[in-house]
C-alpha cells in the first residue's frame, strides 16, 4: 500500500459524500472539502499508510468514519439554532490549531505545559469545537463556559478496566464517547483512584480517546508506563502527549521517564502484553 493507493481507496470510500478531493503531492495529504462552503478536513496519507501495515482495513474504517462525521458537522449553521446545547471540555496538544479554518480563534485555556483545554458543543456522534464567535452567540462568558463543561464531564460514567504488569496496576478509561481524555479534569474521580494507590500515581492522555492511570509500585512500572503511553500516542488519530504526569491532589507535574534498565525495558513478554493491551483499548476518535 502506497500513498497513491490510499488516496484512491479513501476517495472510493467517501464517494457518497458531496465533497471534492484535492491531493497535495509535496505534503502527501488529501483535502476533503464540502462542495457548498469549502469547509473540510485534511488527512496525512503517509501516516495512514504506515498504520495500514498493522491495522489493515480498520484504519481505513476509522478515517472514513472520522471524515464522514466531520464533514457532516461542517455545514453552515448558527449555534443559536441548536437545541439542548451541552458543552464539554476536550484536551489537545499545545501544537493543535488555535483558530478554525475561517481564522476565528477557538476558546482555549491552558491546562499543563503539555495540554490545552478546548471546549466543544456535543452533537451526539461528534462534537464541534467552540470558537469566540460561537461563545458570543451562546451569550456566555468563558468562565461560565468552563463551569458548565466541568460540570458535564463530572456527570460522565468513569468505568475502567485494570491490568497488572510486573506488580504495577494500570487503569484504562476507554468509553468510546470522545471524552476519555477529558476525564483527567474530573479531580474527584482522580482523587478516588489515588486513595487506592499504594505507590506513586501517574496519569496519561496519549490521545483523546483514552485516559491511563497507573499505580507505580516499583522501578519497572515507570518503564512500562513510558512504553505504554508512547504506543497509544503513536496509534491515536488525535494524539495529545506521550508524556505522563505525576498526580497528587489536583496537581499535575509532567515527567519524562528515561528507562535505565534496558533488560526490563525490552522484556519481550512485557512488550507483547502492552501491545495486546493497546489493541484492546484502541477505538474510533470522535471529533
Amino acid at each position: 500500500m502506497n500513498v497513491f493507493q490510499m488516496r484512491d481507496k479513501l476517495k472510493e470510500r467517501l464517494s457518497h459524500l458531496n465533497v471534492k478531493f484535492s491531493y497535495n503531492r509535496e505534503e502527501e495529504t488529501l483535502r476533503i472539502s464540502r462542495e457548498d462552503n469549502g469547509k473540510g478536513v485534511t488527512v496525512k496519507l503517509d501516516t495512514i499508510v504506515a498504520k495500514y501495515k498493522e491495522q489493515k482495513e480498520n484504519i481505513v474504517d476509522e478515517i472514513a468514519y472520522y471524515v464522514t462525521e466531520a464533514i457532516g458537522q461542517m455545514k453552515d449553521q448558527d449555534i443559536s439554532e441548536l437545541e439542548n446545547i451541552e458543552v464539554m471540555p476536550v484536551l489537545r496538544s499545545p501544537s493543535f490549531d488555535k483558530k478554525d479554518k475561517n481564522g476565528v480563534p477557538f476558546v482555549i485555556e491552558c491546562h499543563t505545559a503539555e495540554t490545552n483545554i478546548y471546549y466543544a458543543v456535543d452533537l451526539g456522534k461528534s462534537y464541534r469545537l467552540i470558537n469566540e464567535k460561537m461563545l458570543e452567540q451562546m451569550n456566555l462568558t468563558q468562565q461560565q463556559l468552563k463551569e458548565m463543561a466541568l460540570f458535564n464531564v463530572r456527570k460522565l460514567d468513569n468505568k475502567y478496566k485494570t491490568d497488572e504488569v510486573k506488580g504495577n496496576i494500570f487503569y484504562f478509561v476507554n468509553s468510546n464517547d470522545g471524552y476519555d481524555a477529558s476525564r483527567i479534569l474530573n479531580t474527584q474521580f482522580l482523587n478516588e483512584i489515588q486513595q487506592q494507590c499504594e505507590g506513586e500515581m501517574l496519569v496519561a492522555v496519549p490521545h483523546q480517546d483514552v485516559l491511563i492511570i497507573a499505580d507505580i509500585r516499583n522501578k519497572t512500572g515507570y518503564d512500562v508506563m513510558a512504553h505504554l503511553t508512547m504506543e497509544f500516542f503513536t496509534k491515536g488519530l488525535v494524539p495529545i502527549t506521550s508524556l505522563s504526569f505525576g498526580y497528587d491532589q489536583s496537581h499535575f507535574e509532567p515527567i519524562f521517564i528515561l528507562g535505565k534498565n534496558n533488560k526490563q525495558k525490552r522484556d519481550p513478554n512485557v512488550i507483547q502484553r502492552l501491545e495486546a493491551t493497546r489493541k484492546q483499548y484502541q477505538n474510533k476518535d470522535k471529533h
